[in-house]
């Protein structure tokens, strides 16, 4: 069998992606244990995003959910709380399928984070030998290399007025596949605080879509999981990843719902 021609490491979210189609993606930030991938996967959902920016997750917490999602074709995301090349190392030994790196503002940024995630002549991460996203099989170390790198998603978060001035030149970066847009905290700092709807907030969205199809990088939503109808309108535009909401926000929704059953 031709490995290079057929990976034996598929990344389905990226997949998708590559083929034009949609990948809806949930957050996790309450749920420690890996049933959260099984609901997750039942759920039909692409992804698992795993929050360790706004969460106490401890890492091996969130590397059991990785191998969780992983062992049912759910891919695996972990956004970090930072540009720590040594802790994404960490992440990706522990079965992640990609890093999400909140505020980046520049391509300099930008290149560290695929520094980080890839290996040598891309990146410059260590090679931890076998790994938990392949079930530890022994493979040469160039294979191993080829399959880790080529499954993993490289995803810089636009949430400020310098990232999205620099967005074009982040996009342009080798390596980045995906360019999320925070829109919670890009609202605040363009001074409309959750006006997810303002025209500022759309021209960034435009923006950076823009920037990412001029380059060939996928497009991704955030922060506009209660705004389906803001969620269409950039499907429309061109974006592919949609980060719908977190297990908070989802079982809140339907604890008050059912509750109200029986009013």
């Amino acid at each position: 069998m031709n490995t290079e021609a057929t990976p034996l490491l598929r990344n389905r979210a990226k997949e998708k992606l590559s083929k034009g189609e949609r990948v809806y993606s949930m957050t996790v930030r309450l749920v420690r244990t890996v049933d959260i991938a099984s609901i997750a996967h039942t759920a039909g959902f692409d992804s698992v995003y795993i929050d360790l920016e706004h969460s106490s997750f401890s890492l091996e917490a969130a590397g059991q959910i990785c191998m969780a999602c992983n062992s049912l074709g759910v891919t695996p995301l972990v956004r970090v709380p930072g540009l720590d090349p040594s802790f994404i190392a960490r992440v990706m030994d522990s079965g992640a399928m990609g890093i999400i790196v909140p505020g980046v503002e520049s391509a300099e940024e930008a290149r560290t984070l695929v520094r980080a995630v890839k290996h040598a002549p891309l990146g410059g991460r260590s090679l931890a030998g076998a790994a938990p996203q392949l079930h530890y099989r022994a493979l040469p170390a160039d294979q191993l290399v080829r399959e880790l790198d080529q499954a993993s998603m490289v995803v810089p978060m636009i949430e400020s007025q310098a990232g999205l001035d620099a967005v074009e030149a982040i996009a342009a970066v080798d390596g980045v596949d995906m360019i999320l847009v925070g829109a919670s905290d890009l609202s605040v700092e363009l001074g409309v605080a959750g006006q997810l709807d303002h025209p500022r907030v759309h021209e960034a969205y435009l923006k950076v879509i823009k920037a990412c199809q001029a380059n060939g990088k996928f497009v991704g939503i955030g922060g506009l999981g209660g705004r389906p109808d803001l969620i269409r309108q950039y499907l429309d535009l061109g974006a592919g990843f949609v980060s719908t909401g977190n297990d908070i926000s989802f079982l809140s929704t339907a604890a008050a719902q059912k509750r109200q059953q029986f009013e």
